[in-house]
């Protein structure tokens, strides 16, 4: 169940996203040329790669690295220590978009704070399972991309096309995410983002320039159960505006 977000996290999303560009997503392309990252438990994780099946995960405020069957584990305190930890040099050049946050000065302390963490963690795992019920049940899905984690925006979000005869034809397109927060909202939200920019139905679901979003308190203040209802009902409600006739 969501709970309230604490104040510390839109700081140690911040630092987060550093760990997740400059240490878990450049060691993922070092290997794989790919550095794209997926929720995991208390965190978020590299997919398994390399000879020594490794993978290089947050947990709270605790970086690990499994590889070869052994795993490490130390909190996380400057990107420079991080770095040290993985096995990446902060030194080469790297990017994973155009909008590839600074590298922050590596021996500066990150302020990860673990609840906050794993208050983000709790989102993505959160905002992943009702955009893939959303896709799996809705008849007028006709495809659907896996969702992710793209350290760039640093969130969990997949691609949707929709068709309202049920068939197999391509139709509009929408990315469906689950966001920590960022410049738009500091908070955490979901999100329903059209890619021709289209503004079907009710103008009041468009609260967003980029298109529709649900924000975090609006969830976390709800009962359990509900809170799955109102972030499955607002992701079907705005697929529903795209489908055909």
């Amino acid at each position: 169940m969501l709970t309230d977000a604490p104040p510390s996290l839109p700081a140690t999303r911040s630092a987060l996203q550093q760990v997740a560009v400059h240490v878990l997503a450049r060691r993922r392309h070092a290997y794989t040329e790919r550095f794209g990252l997926l929720p995991a438990p208390g965190g978020i994780a590299t997919p398994a790669f390399g000879d020594d099946i490794e993978i290089v995960r947050t947990s709270g405020r605790f970086l690990v690295v499994e590889r070869s069957g052994f795993t490490t584990s130390a909190p996380i305190t400057t990107l420079a220590a991080a770095a040290e930890l993985v096995g990446v040099d902060l030194g080469l050049e790297f990017a994973v978009g155009g909008s590839t946050p600074p590298m922050a000065e590596p021996a500066a302390p990150l302020g990860v704070d673990d609840e906050a963490a794993r208050a983000v963690a709790d989102w993505w795992a959160f905002g992943q399972s009702v955009i893939d019920e959303v896709a799996a049940s809705t008849p007028s899905v006709t495809a659907a991309t896996r969702v992710q984690l793209w350290p760039e925006h640093f969130d969990v979000g997949g691609t949707i096309t929709v068709s309202g005869d049920g068939g197999t034809d391509a139709g509009p397109r929408l990315n469906l995410g689950a966001s920590p927060g960022d410049t738009f909202e500091p908070y955490p939200y979901l999100y329903l983002s059209p890619w021709a920019g289209e503004r079907p139905g009710d103008p009041g679901f468009w609260n967003a320039s980029f298109g529709a979003v649900l924000r975090h308190a609006e969830v976390a203040k709800l009962d359990g159960p509900d809170q799955r209802a109102v972030a499955l009902a607002f992701l079907r409600r705005g697929l529903a505006m795209f489908e055909r006739p």
